[in-house]
């Protein structure tokens, strides 16, 4: 349980990084994304999940 909530805390780091650094720039980013077609943000957040799931399963091997 204390991994998960390190790697929770490593998660809400990098996630409110880009927020802190550059308001202005995630602003205009998540203008942007309303205009991409939601089958290809599935297939991004799919594609994320995936690549998370074999950098998580490679680490604790």
């Amino acid at each position: 349980m204390k991994t998960f909530f390190c790697l929770l805390g490593l998660i809400l780091i990098i996630e409110g990084l880009p927020y802190f650094a550059f308001p202005d720039k995630m602003k205009k980013w998540v203008l942007t994304i309303q205009n991409i077609p939601e089958n290809s943000l599935r297939i991004v957040g799919l594609m994320a999940m995936i690549i998370g799931i074999l950098i998580t399963y490679l680490c604790k091997k």
